[in-house]
């Protein structure tokens, strides 16, 4: 890989989140039909709307290749939940939330799959992941990896994480870096569905009105604070 080569994919995928560089709060149904439309908090950054084409369940057909070249589709993944991170190595929140995407693998892997995305060259990937000590799967590419952010409905603005029930019914897609609070808010609310307690509806209206306050509390935080949810 070239500094070229890596200067060219760098532009394409951070062109799309604006003069912002990371878009910081977004969920996939915010003025989606199933959802009401509604605006990101005061003081949380810019938002963008999924596009009308936006999926409602996992795209069976897209396919990307692991460390090892194997393919996997995303109908692979049905039977579990799952946490589908989008991310490259060049992305500082993505890399701040490897470690909550680790701790999320090691105590809730036998039940939640944890599965990272990286849109990037496989050679970086496979570096950064061995240097960093990540442990769930990968799935990367350039181009599939493209492919697959367009066939979410979604921006190449990275990182973004798409959860999905054990069905494969997206319950919300969170754009920006992930905090724990988040994470098991909208953990929470996929158990409630996969057991029957909730409906789709219920359980993305909740999500979004959750991941709102969370932002909310987040932005009121003083300069320099740190995060005790992650």
């Amino acid at each position: 890989m070239t500094p070229v080569a890596r200067a060219v994919l760098a532009f394409v995928l951070v062109a799309g989140a604006g003069p912002a560089g990371f878009l910081i709060y977004h969920t996939v149904f915010d003025k989606h039909p199933l959802h009401p439309q509604s605006s990101p908090p005061q003081g949380s950054g810019p938002a963008a709307s999924a596009p009308a084409s936006a999926p409602l369940t996992l795209p069976a057909a897209v396919a990307l290749p692991d460390s090892n070249g194997k393919i996997h589709h995303l109908a692979d993944y049905r039977g579990k939940p799952l946490v589908l991170n989008f991310w490259a190595t060049w992305c500082e929140p993505c890399r701040r939330e490897i470690p909550l995407l680790e701790t999320l693998h090691q105590e809730r892997g036998g039940s939640v799959q944890i599965v990272g995305v990286a849109v990037d060259f496989q050679a970086d990937v496979l570096k950064y992941a061995q240097a960093r000590g990540i442990t769930y799967p990968l799935l990367m590419g350039e181009k599939d990896g493209l492919a697959a952010v367009k066939a979410l409905g979604m921006d190449t603005a990275f990182p973004f994480t798409v959860f999905a029930d054990a069905r494969g019914n997206i319950i919300a897609v969170k754009r920006g870096e992930l905090h724990a609070d988040e994470a098991g808010l909208i953990l929470g609310q996929i158990t409630s569905v996969d057991s029957g307690r909730s409906s789709l509806a219920d359980a993305r209206s909740t999500v979004s009105a959750g991941l709102r306050s969370l932002a909310i509390a987040r932005a009121q935080q003083p300069s320099g604070a740190s995060d005790p949810a992650g």
